[in-house]
């Protein structure tokens, strides 16, 4: 699974031009079949389906789903949304609060901050070491009380050192949309001990 692209449009382009290749062996990556058709929940609760394009390498022939980074695997809220929670538990929220106030099931709020806290460790040091690498002098947080506003502080670091790296218009993603292609959608994924972390431009 791949993250490129702030949408449909910029996914295709991005694939049509050849500018994406396979995180395993480099080779680029041709279009495939399509993934299954799934629903996703915006900011103001809308909705609307996308049906994410595969794409399959030309070397290894290895397949991959390509998400727009608005979205993360096997999660049906968009990014912004979810780090929307994650802040708010940063900020000592409870999960019964942050689903009160982003309208969303107080089981399914629960679900992410666990998650989110269960690798918080994890995440805290790859999107610190994120930040060294886009800026030879960042501005790294001290810690913030917990291990879940810790890895918030460095998700929020790593997202502003990109923005001096190449300029808000040029990159044009928040924060969580950043973490979103770091992580290559897996931000909230069981089983990865770390993280691969890739600090060329997403596109």
């Amino acid at each position: 699974m791949l993250t490129v692209g702030k949408d449909a449009a910029g996914v295709e382009g991005l694939l049509s031009s050849g500018r994406l290749a396979c995180p395993g062996c480099g080779v680029v990556l041709r279009g495939g079949a399509d993934a299954r058709l799934r629903a996703v929940r915006g900011e103001g609760g809308d909705g609307w389906r996308l049906r994410p394009r595969r794409a399959r390498c030309a070397g290894c022939g290895r397949t991959h789903v390509l998400l727009p980074v608005s979205v993360l695997a096997r999660r049906a809220d968009v990014v912004v949304v979810i780090g929307a929670a994650l802040a708010g538990a940063a900020a000592g929220l409870g999960y019964r609060r942050i689903a009160e106030r982003l309208g969303r099931p107080a089981a399914t709020v629960r679900g992410w901050l666990r998650r989110f806290a269960s690798r918080a460790g994890v995440l805290r040091s790859a999107f610190t070491r994120l930040a060294c690498a886009l800026d030879p002098d960042p501005l790294l947080p001290g810690p913030a009380g917990s291990q879940v506003a810790d890895a918030v502080a460095a998700i929020a670091a790593a997202g502003a050192a990109a923005a001096r790296r190449w300029g808000r218009d040029v990159l044009a993603l928040s924060a969580w949309e950043l973490a979103a292609v770091v992580s290559s959608g897996r931000l909230l994924a069981p089983g990865i001990a770390q993280m691969v972390i890739n600090t060329s431009c997403p596109w």
